[in-house]
């Protein structure tokens, strides 16, 4: 494998990078939103409550090693605008150890986690007993999904995204496909959705490791290998994502507690929540792509000092993100029927959306700063202020109001705690952005494990 130039940092590199960025991401949420669709039309309405439940247990099962990815995509990019093809490679192959080790960790202790879990978690017992049969399907997708975090992280890192595309293809079209097998064919209901999400992961692997083992020869692994296992190298590696681990625990930690929040205010309003989460989502990974591109060239541009490029693409991807945040709050804010039917058919839930479709509004524009942030921050390799800034947001904003609100079950005052969750992670990052040029400006970036 013979070491790629630096990506170039102009405008159309970066518009082609966040272009096949968003197509590869559109494709998750999608599938997110059959699953939601093949459910959600079911005549019972607790499989989809329960898939929901779920999701909490896995978000942080799988969300919070999202630093397999994040971790892997800024060294990765850093070592590319070094040009140096050994530490490109280390990075993916040290970060896929620990994944592994990581899903096996998992798997191990799934029924601990599975009873532990689900005896927090309130539900009604249909709900978790729907809630238990899609865990029980999902989580031997485990080591499948970690790898793939790695896998992902190192093509993006790399600027490759059109092998990040193939591979959400795979994993996403597949998904569906197993998804109507199972639920609406074969009558799996959650355990069904479950057991659609885990193959899919599977054969994603298949093909990613197929795609690295064109990229890696058999001389070069046995070179590298035994530099892999150093012990000094993987607690740098871990010492960097440390606060990335952090970050996203707390992060999904809030969604986590308004998941569980809007099912201790009934099984209406955690469908109408988690129908508006979806939207979140969907409006995310479009966010997300441009993000990603922002991680690539942050973290090569960091490596050549160009601060003026840095400052010229955060205006332009801000203005790109805040558009497509807002853009997606707007259409669904004037037409919540039409497009909230496609994802269920249940009256009681369409006629009561309308209460509280605004909310969007706030939590898009706020949370489109604040991804994009989260990618610049990430490709410059600064987990030091994406660990403070998600820690602030959440213990000084979100939690007194998501307090408030289960205290006088106001569905209102829990959507202004997401709110003020995404709105301080936003000006915060914001806040780092003139510090960060500067830092750019000088001899170095801080190394992985080092004070900043």
């Amino acid at each position: 494998m013979t070491a790629q130039p630096p990506v170039d940092p102009n405008l159309n590199s970066f518009l082609r990078l966040a272009g096949i960025n968003i197509l590869s991401n559109l494709m998750v949420p999608l599938a997110g939103l059959f699953d939601v669709a093949f459910l959600g039309h079911l005549d019972e309405l607790w499989y989809l409550a329960g898939v929901a439940l779920a999701t909490v247990l896995f978000n942080y099962l799988y969300w919070t090693f999202g630093f397999l990815r994040m971790g892997t995509t800024g060294l990765t990019a850093q070592a590319l605008g070094r040009q140096d093809t050994e530490a490109m490679l280390l990075v993916g192959l040290r970060n896929g150890v620990v994944a592994l080790g990581l899903a096996l960790g998992i798997l191990l202790l799934q029924w601990p986690i599975r009873m532990v879990g689900f005896s927090v978690l309130s539900a009604t017992p249909e709900v978790k007993a729907a809630g238990q049969s899609y865990f029980d399907a999902l989580i031997w997708g485990a080591p499948a999904t970690l790898l793939n975090f790695v896998v992902v992280g190192w093509y993006l890192g790399r600027a490759q995204s059109r092998k990040v595309l193939l591979l959400s293809g795979v994993n996403n079209v597949t998904n569906i496909g197993f998804n109507y097998l199972f639920i609406v064919q074969w009558g799996w209901q959650s355990a069904g959705a479950g057991a659609a999400t885990a193959l899919s992961q599977y054969l994603m692997l298949i093909v990613g490791l197929g795609l690295i083992r064109r990229d890696i020869s058999g001389p070069q692994l046995q070179m590298l290998w035994p530099q892999i296992g150093q012990t000094a190298a993987l607690r740098q590696t871990l010492t960097f994502n440390r606060d990335i681990l952090v970050r996203t625990f707390a992060l999904i930690s809030t969604f986590a507690v308004f998941t569980h929040l809007s099912s201790d205010l009934g099984i209406e309003i955690l469908s109408i929540n988690t129908l508006l989460l979806q939207v979140v989502t969907l409006a995310a990974y479009f966010i997300d792509g441009i993000a990603f591109a922002m991680e690539n060239v942050a973290g090569v541009l960091s490596q050549q000092q160009q601060s003026q490029r840095l400052r010229q693409l955060l205006i332009l991807s801000g203005g790109m993100s805040i558009s497509v945040g807002i853009g997606f709050a707007l259409l669904f804010c004037l037409f919540p029927r039409p497009l909230l039917s496609l994802l269920t058919h249940h009256e009681t839930v369409l006629t009561q959306v309308d209460q509280y479709v605004a909310w969007l509004l706030p939590v898009m524009g706020f949370g489109a700063i604040a991804y994009l942030l989260d990618g610049y921050f990430l490709g410059l390799a600064a987990g030091k202020h994406l660990r403070q800034s998600v820690l602030m947001a959440t213990l000084m904003g979100f939690l007194p109001f998501a307090i408030a609100a289960w205290q006088w079950r106001q569905v209102h005052l829990l959507w202004l705690a997401l709110v003020l969750s995404m709105g301080g992670r936003a000006i915060y990052l914001a806040l780092q952005i003139p510090q960060s040029l500067r830092f750019v400006d000088g001899t170095h970036i801080i190394p992985s494990g080092q004070k900043e």
